[in-house]
């Protein structure tokens, strides 16, 4: 079990040997009547399913956790289930019931019942804060999500938790992210990358790459920003992760239409929906579709297939019930259509990525 939770902190939380020691563990566990080494030894195969699997399976083991911990009255496992359910259904695109696991986890912790587990990978109280504050931007609670990603850190922090914090400190750069702060966003990507790198953190070092690659495009120097981002990539899909990649991949779009290379960003946004559809992983489809709808636009492709794109992209975040999202597709789509009205015809459309 100590073995697998060190592979996973440094190889990545989908290294295919933390998979095999988990999976030698849990008998173990069964037959020595060890609840809580079981609560870990679950979770560590539900990290690995989670970077690998359709989240319709790793959804079944966030839930046997779940049941381990009400069934042992474990608070502490209660808030470990609480996050891992939280995080499947965010990726899954269920933005409401993601954000009453989190909320659940994190009134557990307040109580002050929970002493956390020695062998857990991360303080499961702040994980469960970061997913509160996605879901609460979702749904346009801006404020309140800044404060949640504030105390995840302070958390992580306080706890001394290094592997935490690196996530957690992931996790707010991607908040900046979506809220369009590249200033932020390196800011916090730098922190990363040099907390991944001083303990060997390769799921994060290669994240905290890819997204201080993004803020660097942003910012306008695409040159630089591409290179980190395909190195990032590159490591992410070295250490067997997949979950995030459709959104890495938009990232990479991004960047690439930012240097004028728009048909190679269509061809991102084309493999990040496969991967989004092969694995059931949602939440940034809607924003996906929208970037289709800005490449198609500038290569003036033909307007049903930028309508088509727009369309789908406010269809997702409406059935996502993502205010921010829908927000966001609506106005782009809206610029498309004034541009489109005040044009002589013939030429593409440089629409605004955020």
């Amino acid at each position: 079990m100590q073995a697998g939770l060190y592979l996973t902190a440094t190889r990545g939380l989908g290294a295919p040997e933390a998979r095999i020691c988990y999976e030698r563990a849990e008998p173990w566990c069964h037959s020595l009547n060890r609840p809580v080494l079981l609560y870990v030894v679950l979770m560590g195969q539900w990290h690995y399913s989670l970077m690998h699997d359709k989240l319709t399976s790793t959804i079944q083991i966030a839930q046997r956790v779940y049941s381990l911990a009400r069934e042992q009255n474990n608070p502490a496992g209660m808030v470990g289930a609480c996050s891992a359910l939280a995080m499947t259904h965010h990726f899954l695109g269920d933005f409401e019931a993601g954000r009453r696991h989190a909320i659940h986890g994190i009134q557990i912790w307040r109580s002050g019942s929970v002493q956390s587990h020695a062998e857990d990978l991360d303080v499961r109280a702040a994980t469960c804060l970061c997913y509160e504050a996605f879901s609460a931007w979702n749904f346009g609670e801006i404020v309140g999500s800044q404060r949640n990603m504030v105390e995840a850190i302070s958390l992580a922090k306080e706890l001394n938790d290094m592997h935490g914090l690196a996530s957690t400190l992931y996790y707010a750069a991607s908040f900046a992210y979506h809220e369009r702060n590249p200033a932020e966003v390196e800011r916090l990507a730098s922190d990363v990358i040099e907390l991944s790198t001083r303990h060997h953190f390769a799921h994060w070092l290669a994240l905290g790459s890819i997204i201080r690659g993004w803020a660097r495009s942003a910012s306008g120097d695409t040159i630089e920003g591409i290179s980190w981002i395909e190195d990032g990539i590159r490591d992410y899909r070295a250490i067997g992760a997949i979950i995030s990649l459709p959104s890495l991949l938009g990232m990479k779009a991004e960047a690439l239409h930012l240097a004028d290379r728009t048909s190679e960003a269509l061809d991102e946004i084309n493999e990040a929906e496969a991967l989004a559809e092969r694995f059931e992983n949602r939440y940034w489809s809607a924003e996906l579709y929208r970037f289709r709808g800005v490449f198609l636009a500038a290569m003036g492709a033909e307007g049903t297939q930028i309508k088509t794109s727009f369309s789908e992209a406010i269809r997702i975040a409406k059935e996502q019930k993502s205010v921010s999202l829908q927000k966001r597709a609506e106005a782009t789509y809206a610029e498309y259509r004034r541009q489109k009205a005040s044009a002589s015809g013939g030429r593409g459309y440089r629409l605004p990525l955020w």
